[in-house]
């Protein structure tokens, strides 16, 4: 029998496209190890659904960070193909992707979570010190902590220049808590302690200054249970990973990703090797979760 074709999607026009083709390149080395597959890494953009039918994939695995690549828009593109694809279907990627979606579902469900506004004037009904990002994007881009209501005045005009509405969200100071969550079934716990300010995006791609601990104490395992709670409602599928602020009064869920990274950075790979899945069968085990999808 003829090997089955994974074809690796990356690219994009989101503006985690650069980190998009990174983590294809990493999936797509890792899928190559495996001699049960025959693996190509197809760079894309805004593809047509012919388009992706005439790379005759047995498997797609769409390894793309953003709004189009992984809050929807491709998923839609995937799913009237008929082809297995890793991970989530397009309704679940969507409300991912919404920032306040996610919120408002985390909410419905009894979990904590700061409260926001959706800012599309000057107007904003969240105090400082606050966080300000977009409702529909990812990896920290755009996002950043704002002390008082001059940095607040000064950054909303600038935000929404390129933008039809932001998030403003309640900032909370404490530990930044992420769970990896595949096929079901949590990984590792990961703390995140960048060296200088917050998570941001340099934090995670540019420099190597950050640490991360590996289960780290924590009172409970609330952020576990919330993770799982929250991925079950939302349908998510195969992959994810949530992110929390744990301080004084509990865990606070900030947002789930539906694909997350795959750099040598990246969270999730690092939280899955930790119980001894190196990325070869991290991917493995997505691309035959995702067949059993379909």
């Amino acid at each position: 029998m003829s090997k089955p074709k994974i074809v690796v999607l990356a690219g994009g026009p989101d503006a985690e496209r650069e980190i998009s083709i990174v983590s294809g390149t990493s999936v797509t080395s890792a899928l190559q190890k495996n001699p049960a597959f025959h693996t190509t890494f197809e760079l894309i953009d805004t593809p047509s659904v012919d388009e992706i039918l005439a790379l005759r994939a047995d498997v797609f695995f769409p390894v793309l960070h953003g709004k189009y690549g992984e809050g929807g828009p491709l998923q839609q593109i995937l799913e009237q193909t008929e082809i297995p694809f890793v991970g989530s279907g397009s309704i679940a990627a969507a409300n991912a992707m919404n920032k306040i979606a996610s919120k408002q579902i985390a909410k419905k469900l009894g979990i904590q979570t700061p409260d926001w506004d959706e800012v599309t004037t000057l107007d904003c009904c969240i105090q400082p010190p606050l966080v300000l990002k977009p409702i529909d994007d990812g990896s920290s881009i755009d996002m950043a902590i704002y002390k008082d209501e001059r940095e607040v005045e000064n950054a909303i005009p600038k935000l929404l220049q390129h933008r039809n509405k932001i998030l403003a969200e309640s900032y909370k100071e404490g530990r930044e808590i992420t769970v990896g969550v595949i096929c079901g079934e949590p990984l590792p716990v990961i703390e995140v302690v960048p060296c200088i300010g917050n998570y941001d995006f340099a934090a995670k791609y540019e420099r190597n200054d950050t640490k991360y601990i590996l289960d780290p104490k924590l009172p409970d395992q609330t952020c576990v249970e919330w993770a799982i709670t929250i991925v079950e409602e939302m349908n998510i599928r195969d992959l994810a990973r949530v992110d929390f602020i744990v301080d004084e009064e509990g865990p606070w869920f900030l947002e789930v990703n539906t694909m997350p990274g795959f750099t040598d950075h990246s969270l999730f790979p690092m939280a899955a090797s930790h119980t001894g899945l190196d990325m070869t069968a991290l991917c493995t085990k997505l691309i035959e979760a995702a067949t059993q999808d379909f």
